[in-house]
């Protein structure tokens, strides 16, 4: 099947598009550490896999201390972070790409060894998550009992996201976008089995969507709409997340952001979710395409499992705008080139997804070398 619907040019916001398919927020686990800053090495693979006109949204970030749930991930809160960010930033705009930062805090998970002064991970409510976290040590260990949030700490967790979308600005990103999924804190205001709140912020669907708008239009009033784009995974499961019924919440969420003039929504399809941690292709589940394409009016992403005729196909029917590819582009550096062409792709090794060096980041060949 031709693969042209993905190389038609796009506009996203004021940027144009030379084409539609896009590298996926992925953590890798490789900043600097102590100060988890991104480094020559992390600009070093973000500029592998720039092309002109391409759009990249580089890997989560945490906006705040609190908000970081692994290893080695990088922040964008302190002086030394938005230094970090700058090399990759303009190794991608040398390559003539676009470059998004994703804004991150994880909530439940995380682990007290990665909190300020051991404390336990903050989060809407005290409901652990099953399974285990990663620990400052790489090691893994069940996910520990949040502290709840005081009503008076949330205008706090939205300024840390106005303030890192400032920090954003100034390390030269051309936008960012919002991860309100994958059972990290926003997501976990959302969901009522993690949301248990009796204030303001828990209870109805308006009140636990509450926090999500806060943060959307706060990180809109420092960047434009324009250049703000959210990230949602109606159906997912991942990170012990999931709404018994996600259709009223996520249609009235989504009809909420679709008045603000967002650059893009970005939806994880529900079958890829989890994808980061195991290969998972679940049966039975909705396209979140599909279903929240008539309720979305502007520039749509999707994610999750797809390869290069049926990104296309997506695209042909309308159900998306645009594709974001993640493991594949870990493995395949000129990914687009390959698509267009109908290259072989080259498989990925699972192992070396988090932490470490050079193996499986930066020497995955292009088809020049292959």
């Amino acid at each position: 099947m031709s693969t042209r619907a993905l190389f038609e040019p796009l506009a996203v916001g004021p940027l144009t598009l030379a084409h539609r398919v896009v590298m996926a927020p992925l953590t890798r686990m490789r900043a600097t550490t102590p100060g988890n800053c991104a480094n020559a090495t992390n600009a070093r693979y973000y500029g592998q896999r720039a092309t002109r006109g391409g759009l990249i949204i580089a890997e989560a970030s945490q906006v705040l201390p609190t908000g970081q749930g692994a290893p080695a991930t990088p922040g964008i809160h302190s002086r030394e972070q938005v230094e970090g960010w700058k090399g990759v930033v303009e190794a991608i705009h040398a390559k003539g790409g676009f470059v998004f930062l994703q804004l991150w805090h994880v909530g439940r998970i995380s682990h007290s060894s990665h909190q300020p002064g051991g404390a336990p991970p903050v989060a809407p409510s005290a409901v652990a998550a099953s399974g285990n976290a990663m620990t400052a040590r790489f090691t893994r260990e069940p996910f520990q009992t949040p502290r709840a949030l005081r009503t008076d700490e949330i205008p706090g967790i939205v300024d840390g996201y106005a303030q890192a979308a400032r920090n954003a600005m100034q390390a030269g990103f051309d936008g960012v976008e919002i991860h309100s999924a994958n059972g990290y804190l926003l997501e976990q205001f959302l969901q009522s089995r993690t949301n248990l709140r009796t204030d303001a912020y828990g209870g109805s669907i308006e009140n636990r969507c509450r926090l999500a708008l806060e943060v959307t239009r706060a990180v809109a009033e420092v960047w434009g709409p324009q250049r703000v784009g959210i990230r949602l995974s109606p159906f997912g499961v991942a990170n012990d997340s999931g709404e018994a019924d996600p259709m009223p919440l996520y249609g009235h969420l989504i009809g909420e952001l679709d008045e603000m003039g967002l650059a893009y929504l970005h939806l994880i399809e529900p079958r890829a979710s989890g994808a980061g941690q195991a290969e998972v292709d679940h049966q039975g589940v909705p396209s979140a395409a599909e279903l929240f394409r008539p309720a979305w009016h502007g520039v749509l992403i999707a994610a999750g499992n797809f390869r290069g005729d049926t990104a296309a196909q997506a695209i042909e029917r309308g159900h998306a705008d645009a594709i974001a590819f993640g493991r594949l582009f870990i493995s395949n550096p000129d990914l687009p080139q390959r698509l267009r062409l109908g290259a072989p792709l080259t498989p990925y090794n699972r192992a070396t997804f988090y932490g470490g060096g050079e193996q499986g980041y930066t020497d995955y060949p292009v088809m020049e070398a292959a």
